[in-house]
């Protein structure tokens, strides 16, 4: 009898509480570029359970800063980004 094992997220603690897990969620994320604002809604991170300190991996971050370095190009006081639309 062959048993699947499906992928289980490693579990982390937070890293400002010490006592909270990690989970998988998604959140917004805010960032000040030149004169105006972006949120950036749907972004993939990990989130305490126990106080709310959100994490995003280096790849998260590294498409942000590619979505932020694009939108610094275009003139506009706020921008609202669907992670999961422009990923």
């Amino acid at each position: 009898m062959i048993m699947r094992m499906e992928k289980v997220w490693p579990i982390m603690n937070c890293l400002l509480c010490k006592s909270g897990d990690m989970i998988p969620a998604t959140e917004s994320y805010f960032a000040k570029v030149n004169d105006g604002y972006v949120i950036i809604e749907n972004v993939p991170c990990y989130k305490c359970e126990q106080c709310g300190e959100v994490v995003y991996s280096a790849a998260v971050m590294e498409k942000i800063e590619d979505l932020l370095d694009h939108l610094e190009k275009i003139a506009s006081k706020i921008f609202i980004v669907d992670y999961s639309e422009a990923a």
